[in-house]
């Protein structure tokens, strides 16, 4: 599967939860490695809406935010073959950390390709952003601006 969209900024906030070692602790088992302490968002071309749509329903996200032809066109898609990899909530000092879910693959940006994960948190304010992990901070790594276009390789 491959989703494409456009770079743009986030709320600022995922650092504060990529950062905690309880996360980093499972997204080195994801990525390999410890994870950037940030992601990159993509909102994603409405084309490719549906297959999101397929990955967030996988992971148990509720979608009735989705519009209906998008939401009844991820129920044909067969997302079987990505693997959902559990990334566990905790609670510290009686701050809650939700979980989240992860899917393996690779970002590509003007003939670079770096390994990564989307990762669906199981509370977001995001339907048509895709949230991405990597080792490496994507930004500087691929020269990334928002409103440059990327893909992503699942």
């Amino acid at each position: 599967m491959e989703l494409t969209g456009t770079v743009s900024s986030g709320l600022g906030r995922a650092h504060i939860f990529m950062s905690q070692p309880h996360y980093q602790d499972q997204f080195r088992d994801v990525l390999g490695g410890k994870a950037w302490p940030g992601t990159l968002n993509m909102e994603i071309d409405q084309a490719m809406f549906s297959h999101y749509i397929a990955l967030r329903q996988k992971a148990g996200i509720d979608t009735l935010d989705a519009p209906e032809d998008d939401r009844a066109a991820a129920k044909l898609l067969d997302v079987s073959d990505y693997e959902r990899i559990r990334i566990r909530g905790f609670l510290r000092d009686g701050v809650s950390f939700g979980g989240a879910s992860a899917f393996k693959g690779v970002v590509h940006h003007d003939g670079q390709t770096i390994e990564c994960a989307v990762l669906i948190p199981d509370l977001t304010r995001h339907v048509d952003v895709v949230e991405i992990i990597s080792m490496a901070f994507l930004r500087e790594r691929m020269n990334l601006n928002d409103g440059d276009r990327i893909t992503l390789s699942l």
